[in-house]
């Protein structure tokens, strides 16, 4: 969920509503995006925050040894069932919920070892059961635990490390002899199948496993561009007062031709449907699967096996590696702050990594930039004693030593015209203020408030590194320290960037049972994510590129021919992209009646309706325009009076008043009701829908004038 939850927006709407005019009017028509926080910020009272914190509290994302246990007993379910896939996702829920050094996760990690054992997944087998000794596996079960490791080490061809475990575990037996008798015939039964496979495999050589393949990782590009770091060498960089910033071909390109490749400079994990916890007990923790369970949250990498994070239960990661990676850069900061994070949604979660990442750079020219939207408001840099002077700062070099401003050519470019994949660039990238509404402003500047001011009563150092304390004016006394409001208008920016520069990283995911016959894959998103360089591109919905994804690294390659002189253009939606390949497909070989191209025209309408453009969301016109073919396809199967045909004039109504078209919206809002009133008389929750809907648009067309008297 990009933006916040349904009832925090539900709430700050209906506060938005009761202000007074006279705030609304200042807030509408602020200038600069520090007027904006400056205004909203102190709007933003105990009891909203009281709000916001019982929301927040319907997530769970703290350890839980309840929890722990619950989803080990789910997942021993699934493993006595032989649903090794199963059994392993619960076993890991149960990890993440257990906290380490602790019994509980420690029998999570073996028990994940057996399931991981069965599918196969010998290598990181060997590391849970690693694990499992880490963090204190009960001694009386270490025999069996031994025993799954020399099995994976005999699979694996590494006999010397396998007969080493087995003569360990014949001189556990014989010191600490604590096995049932029962239970030691089951073990030795065991261990002598195994001492047969390690003597079979002593007389052949050592097997060491090598990449058969090579990804998108190793693949590179031919030649690599000198102004744009990560875009090849035949585009070139241009700016127009219209489009903004865009990239041209600097010579024909061939279809297939790798032109950027980039990894992204930010990436928040979308969680997907993480439900709130419910009031009863009994359905306290769910078994479902979402891409958080599945994926690591710092490189989304697909992982069977996630290390969590020893502080919260939501965080998950590939390695330890990554795990000590996210910590150092973000997560130290972000993990008390889970449950309101996922409140607010990703867009607020994105605003926020941004901003802790652009510590790592140069802080003092970081803040610079930031100030320099607030140097009229006198809030700048410590050392800064004119504001005036936090306008004249120079992110390629040391700067003018006359003292002058430097104008960089391009948004985002040093002095020298080089392209930037740094805070820099992210920070260029256009909000678009004006074209937002100002409620969203508004609901936006509270839900970054509010982040701040958790971050303030946390105590958390997160933006004063290397930073002195800030003197206000008197008369002005803040809301939020110095530093978080600098800081909490760059992440107001970037929220407001990410309406329209958000790249979505999707990846394929399988759908249906594993009993059916034919797989059936859909493509879904994975994380959002800002990339410096693909942000560059334009939008098309005729694009002349496609975009992969392997983790958080994007490649664009030409789709088609592209010539000289010839702008690079790419869909921002990738959902469209494959569903209007799939209308021409249909187009060559189906009739304009058949059902398939029906459910195509669908998709596109609510693909289009889902789209966020730089105006507006929601590409409304394409939308109707594509429902009205569904439409077509609807009454040939099934009749123009059909309840079938009913709903559809029912979402072709919604889509044209979602998109203001007043006269096409009251024709079918009258087209929709004769149907479904036959369907389900007047009480039916689509016809009381229809009926508000036609009351708004009756107020919004104008009233006739009589004839002068």
């Amino acid at each position: 969920m990009d933006l916040p939850v349904d009832e925090w927006k539900s709430y700050i709407l209906q506060k938005w509503s009761l202000l007074p005019k006279s705030i609304q009017v200042t807030i509408s028509t602020a200038e600069t995006l520090h007027d904006l926080f400056l205004h909203s910020s102190p709007l933003l009272q105990p009891e909203d925050e009281m709000f916001l914190k019982r929301l927040s509290g319907g997530y769970l994302v703290g350890k839980d040894p309840d929890a722990s246990l619950f989803y080990r007993e789910k997942g021993n379910q699934k493993f006595q069932a032989k649903d090794y896939m199963g059994a392993a996702v619960l076993y890991s829920k149960g990890v993440s919920h257990s906290g380490p050094n602790s019994m509980d996760i420690s029998l999570c990690y073996a028990n994940r070892s057996a399931a991981l054992f069965h599918l196969g997944q010998y290598e990181t087998c060997l590391k849970d059961i690693v694990r499992a000794q880490t963090h204190g596996y009960p001694e009386r079960l270490q025999p069996k635990l031994l025993l799954r490791k020399a099995e994976c080490l005999v699979t694996l061809g590494r006999p010397q490390e396998a007969s080493q475990t087995v003569t360990d575990l014949e001189s556990s037996f014989a010191a600490k002899p604590t096995l049932s008798a029962s239970q030691f015939q089951i073990l030795q039964r065991t261990l002598c199948r195994v001492k047969v496979k390690v003597q079979e495999k002593e007389n052949l050589p050592e097997i060491f496993p090598e990449a058969l393949t090579k990804t998108f990782e190793g693949v590179d590009l031919r030649e690599e561009n000198e102004q744009i770091p990560g875009a090849s060498s035949s585009v070139s960089l241009h700016t127009d007062p219209l489009k903004g910033r865009y990239l041209v071909a600097t010579k024909d390109i061939l279809p297939g031709e790798l032109l950027v490749k980039e990894d992204a400079f930010v990436s928040v994990l979308n969680p997907g449907e993480v439900p709130l916890r419910p009031h009863g007990l009994e359905s306290k923790w769910d078994i479902q699967v979402t891409n958080g369970d599945l994926h690591c949250h710092r490189c989304l990498r697909h992982t069977l096996a996630p290390v969590p994070c020893d502080g919260c239960s939501y965080a998950k990661y590939c390695s330890q590696e990554c795990m000590q990676q996210a910590w150092d850069r973000y997560h130290s900061v972000e993990c008390s702050l889970g449950a309101l994070l996922l409140t607010l949604g990703v867009f607020c979660h994105v605003a926020l990594r941004s901003t802790l990442l652009a510590r790592f750079e140069d802080v003092g020219k970081v803040t610079k930039k930031l100030c320099g939207e607030m140097s009229n408001q006198g809030i700048c840099l410590p050392e800064s004693k004119n504001p005036a002077q936090t306008l004249k700062y120079d992110l390629g070099g040391e700067g003018d030593k006359k003292d002058k401003a430097v104008q960089t050519p391009i948004p985002g470019c040093d002095i020298n015209g080089k392209y930037e994949r740094n805070y820099n660039a992210i920070f260029h990238l256009l909000p678009h203020t004006e074209n937002h509404s100002p409620e969203h402003k508004f609901l936006c500047a509270l839900s970054v408030s509010a982040l701040c001011r958790q971050l303030e009563a946390a105590g958390l150092q997160a933006f004063t590194t290397d930073l002195k304390p800030t003197k206000l004016k008197a008369a002005e006394p803040p809301v939020l320290c110095a530093e978080l409001s600098v800081w909490g208008v760059a992440m107001l920016r970037h929220v407001l960037q990410l309406q329209c520069n958000a790249q979505a990283i999707t990846t394929i995911q399988q759908t249906g049972s594993k009993e059916s016959l034919i797989t059936d894959t859909r493509r879904v998103r994975l994380a959002t994510a800002l990339f410096p360089v693909v942000s560059l591109l334009n939008h098309s919905c005729s694009p002349n590129t496609s975009v992969s994804f392997i983790g958080t690294i994007a490649t664009i390659r030409a789709s088609q021919l592209i010539r000289s002189g010839q702008e690079i253009l790419h869909c921002y939606e990738l959902a469209i992209q494959l569903l209007l390949g799939c209308q021409s497909d249909a187009e060559s070989f189906l009739s304009a009646e058949h059902s398939v191209v029906g459910e195509i025209e669908d998709a596109l309408a609510q693909a289009y309706a889902a789209l966020d453009l730089p105006l507006f969301a929601g590409d409304w016109e394409k939308s109707a325009a594509h429902l009205q073919k569904s439409l077509q396809v609807v009454e040939v199967h099934h009749g123009p009076s059909s309840v079938e045909m009913g709903h559809e004039l029912f979402k072709l109504a919604q889509v044209f008043f979602n998109g203001c078209a007043v006269p096409e919206a009251l024709k079918t809002i009258q087209k929709a009701e004769k149907v479904l009133l036959v369907h389900y008389g007047p009480w039916n929750d689509e016809i009381r829908e229809l009926q508000k809907m036609k009351s708004c648009l009756l107020d919004l067309l104008p009233i006739p004038v009589g004839p002068k008297e």
